[in-house]
């Protein structure tokens, strides 16, 4: 298994971390905001789930 980790759960992160969870890899999205991760989160599912 490949790992990468993500700083900044913004629209660019949560947007690598996307393209690199569908390749494979395994992903640690990082921020200072919980609120921005949570976001990122339901951001990244519902691309996912299409």
């Amino acid at each position: 298994m490949k790992n990468i980790a993500v700083i900044g759960a913004g629209t660019m992160g949560n947007g690598i971390a996307h393209v690199f969870a569908m390749n494979g890899y395994s992903v640690n999205l990082i921020d200072i905001s919980e609120e921005a991760l949570d976001k990122a989160l339901a951001t990244i599912t519902k691309n996912l789930d299409r």
